[in-house]
């Protein structure tokens, strides 16, 4: 008998739920991140203060194993529960993290009970792993307490949506799914980086105020929980299809788990996973203040068409063609697919002369997922049919090498000369993307070829944890790194010869950036021995996924 996910327009319904999900909760992650400066100017949020704010996401997920617990309810209880739940925390930890950033917050007897405690958290301090510091601003605080929670729901998601993508593409295109699924995903950082400084800055909502952005994150998060609502029902009617309750022909015993340990495949993908990770969501949060300390920007002239509000708009309309051409010219036919390709090239060049004009490094960062939607499908189902999953982790490890060095040494030489050094910029990010793409397309269907049917919601969530980790360690990092990199800067500021607002874009960030790039020098290693491993074991990670 037939079900629903022999259906290729309902199994790409489901993936479609799935997604947008995954597309609003990405744009919250990132939401303070392109306003970085303004949280400066008006808050005064150091770049540690920032850091500890956006590490603060994994903290509970990495130190009290949230992550862990997740993947057992998950494995427990089934993708449809899991999902509901996930978004109904991802929008308390946001609310918390918007008020904290209002003017609501100032002033207020809480705002005064954060500046007066979690300033020394036992154990953790002397660890120095605190999410919290004395002198951290209040309003810094309360953001990572809702963050911390946002992250929970957030990483729950992220597992969740893996393990749904397994139930519902096993045994077909997998990988071009989960690659297509992270694709659009990320088209959330692009909307983020366009979106958030223009809500924040808008004299419509009464100048500049971050809080207007983390609000519209929150709204955007709703949409998810609903989009979750949609896919509880599909995925409801699948299993009354399959006769089954969530796949529980075989029950799931926790201890199951230890089944996972065992495999030395499987700690192999989940290092690369945390090196790789480590080494691109922690810049995403810095990247767009790096920029603006690399490059030249000169503001278009007030009342322009350029400096208008209203090119943002048309700007994001430019984007969602160039990505809804790339990655629909994966289906079609080849005269069709040339067609597509060609339309969705225009439109990027013309999306790039727009973030040119518009002397923004918000709207030149947003440029960072716009190839990898085209190309992670492609690269989905080459793996889906020839397999070399490994293979390609090796070729994204050295791209990444690359873009972070690149970064570090050759984009500082073309300060001041600002149409080199936004051609360079443009470039080293669309690669940077396009080499972050690979990641999903190969190491995530790799998982079910690891680990037990029964237990991937708990390795997914082992794998997510150990990713977790990095992604708390490596915002914290980069900020302090950056501070302890430009003592000058920071003297500066607290003797008064320096504003907050002019120091904010004046940071050397090569040291961070050298750092980052040690995590894919790491990550290429690993991916070497994995190759040997695989070769040795038989693992099948070089297999195709589509069975034949």
């Amino acid at each position: 008998m037939n079900t629903l996910r022999d259906s290729v327009t309902a199994r790409w319904t489901a993936l479609v739920f799935l997604s947008f999900a995954m597309f609003c909760a990405y744009i919250f992650m990132d939401i303070l991140s392109p306003v970085k400066d303004i949280l400066e100017s008006t808050r005064g949020w150091s770049s540690t203060a920032f850091g500890t704010y956006a590490g603060s996401e994994t903290f509970l997920n990495v130190f009290i194993f949230f992550l862990i617990f997740a993947g057992i309810i998950l494995d427990k209880m089934g993708v449809r529960f899991t999902a509901l739940l996930s978004g109904v925390v991802m929008i308390i930890g946001a609310a918390i993290n918007w008020f904290s950033v209002t003017e609501m917050f100032a002033g207020t007897g809480l705002e005064t009970w954060f500046n007066n405690n979690l300033n020394y958290i036992p154990g953790f301090d002397e660890l120095g792993v605190s999410p919290f510091y004395a002198g951290m601003p209040a309003s810094a605080k309360c953001a990572s307490v809702g963050f911390m929670i946002f992250g929970c729901g957030v990483e729950m998601a992220g597992i969740t949506v893996s393990r749904g993508i397994v139930k519902w593409f096993k045994g077909r295109e997998m990988a071009m799914a989960m690659g297509s699924e992270m694709a659009l995903a990320r088209l959330g950082v692009a909307t983020c980086m366009i979106f958030s400084p223009l809500i924040a800055k808008a004299n419509i909502f009464g100048g500049a105020n971050v809080s207007h952005s983390a609000a519209f994150g929150v709204i955007l998060l709703m949409i998810a929980l609903i989009m979750f609502v949609a896919y509880f029902f599909m995925d409801k009617k699948l299993d009354l299809q399959l006769g089954a309750s969530e796949e529980k022909d075989d029950p799931f015993k926790v201890s199951d788990i230890g089944k996972i340990f065992t495999s030395g495949g499987f700690w192999l993908v989940a290092l690369l996973c945390v090196l790789y990770y480590s080494a691109i969501f922690p810049f995403q949060k810095y990247a767009v203040n790096m920029l603006q300390c690399n490059l030249t920007f000169t503001a278009p002239p007030e009342g322009s068409f350029w400096a208008a509000s209203q090119i943002t708009f048309i700007q994001y309309g430019i984007m969602l063609i160039v990505a809804a051409t790339a990655f629909i010219s994966n289906f079609q036919k080849k005269t069709l697919k040339i067609t597509l390709l060609a339309t969705s090239v225009v439109f990027l060049v013309i999306f790039c002369i727009m973030g040119y004009m518009r002397q923004s490094a918000e709207t030149i960062f947003a440029v960072f997922p716009l190839l990898a939607v085209g190309i992670t499908p492609i690269l989905g189902n080459y793996i889906d049919k020839k397999g070399k999953a490994a293979s390609m982790l090796m070729i994204g490890s050295i791209l990444l090498i690359v873009c972070h060095l690149t970064f570090a040494f050759i984009l500082p030489m073309f300060k001041g000369q600002e149409i080199g050094g936004v051609i360079l910029a443009y470039i080293t990010i669309l690669v940077l993307g396009a080499s972050f793409s690979l990641v999903p397309a190969s190491l995530w269907p790799s998982v079910p070829k690891l680990v037990s049917q029964k237990v991937i919601g708990s390795a997914y969530a082992l794998i997510f944890w150990i990713q977790n980790i990095g992604l708390w360690l490596f915002p914290l990092l980069i900020g302090k790194v950056l501070d302890s990199s430009n003592p000058e800067i920071i003297a500066q500021v607290e003797e008064g010869v320096l504003t907050s607002k002019e120091a904010a874009v004046m940071y050397n960030y090569t040291n961070p950036l050298i750092m980052l790039a040690c995590l894919g020098v790491a990550a290429l290693v690993l991916g070497f021995v994995l190759k040997i491993v695989d070769r040795k074991q038989g693992l099948g990670l070089e297999l195709p996924n589509i069975k034949k």
